[in-house]
């Protein structure tokens, strides 16, 4: 069961909490969420960087001391080294713009996601945003080195892993406060989500063609036109695409034209191809096309 976890408001208090959670900090100046730390260029060669300019990522620390040092010279924000945290934080973002009402936010899309790989959405600690987003951190697995990604797992939905840091409960910017809004321990990273962000194979470099079967002309017409669709779509719009596509030749399947296999393998393989999981595509295409049938009218009245 979900509970509300308190952060202190205080930035250093904020900061040490963090760190006794053995999450690995470092400052941001304050307002922004930008690091406070000097830059290789200005780096003075002398403490930590005595053997040379030590980033962000590798002055991130868990040591109360040094905390209390950073912080006494500043009300900085707290910045959180994923990486060395042993963290993936899923990032579910907000539409950038006010265009349209109904445009998804990453919540949403991350939801979709869960329901059709047929899991409930996890339950782990979890942060408010500034920009009304969500934060939702895990405990990285053992023995994987997962790095950022933006858009694999689909539209605004990112992740911060190694060479990545997230802003913590108690900073605050223009744009408001990042809140602990519920749960008190990061959960495990679930095998499930691990096997999507999981580095994607090398995509192929030939031409991506649907296999020679039987079918009727404008169903396999139909399958490589929205293959090449899917294989042209842009990395942030991939899975989005996937089901569009796939949801689109379902009809096909429904009238008989074309054997449901012969879809699923061809959608899979230039899902995966485009740099989606094997997972992902799986979950993506078996969706759209059981939406598809269900709702394809008669041939005659399309």
């Amino acid at each position: 069961m979900t509970h509300a976890c308190t952060i202190p408001r205080d930035p250093l208090a904020a900061a040490l909490d963090a760190a006794a959670r053995g999450w690995h900090v470092f400052p941001l100046r304050p307002g922004t969420k930008r690091p406070a730390l000097h830059g290789e260029a200005a780096c003075p060669r002398t403490g930590e960087c005595a053997d040379g300019h030590l980033k962000w990522e590798q002055r991130a620390t868990r040591d109360p001391e040094r905390i209390h040092a950073a912080w006494s010279a500043a009300a900085f924000n707290i910045g959180i080294a994923t990486g060395p945290s042993g963290l993936v934080v899923v990032d579910l973002d907000m539409p950038k713009t006010k265009d349209s009402a109904d445009a998804p936010c990453g919540a949403t899309v991350f939801e979709a996601l869960c329901e059709r790989a047929g899991h409930a959405v996890p339950d782990t600690y979890r942060v408010r945003t500034a920009s009304g987003g969500t934060h939702l951190y895990f405990t990285a697995p053992n023995g994987v080195r997962l790095t950022n990604t933006a858009g694999t797992i689909g539209e605004l939905v990112d992740t911060r892993a190694w060479g990545g840091y997230v802003v913590a409960a108690g900073s605050t910017t223009d744009t408001g406060a990042y809140e602990a809004v519920s749960g008190s321990m990061a959960a495990p990273l679930p095998e499930w989500l691990q096997t999507i962000l999981k580095p994607a194979p090398a995509r192929s470099t030939g031409p991506l063609r649907p296999p020679a079967v039987d079918g009727s002309r404008a169903a396999l017409s139909a399958l490589e036109a929205e293959c090449a669709v899917v294989s042209a779509a842009p990395d942030k719009q991939r899975n989005t695409t996937l089901n569009r596509c796939a949801f689109k030749v379902g009809r096909f399947v429904a009238w008989g034209d074309i054997p449901w296999h012969v879809v699923e393998e061809a959608f899979q393989g230039v899902g995966e191809g485009r740099g989606l999981t094997a997972a992902e595509c799986r979950a993506t295409i078996r969706s759209a096309l059981d939406s598809s049938i269900r709702k394809a009218r008669p041939r005659e009245a399309a």
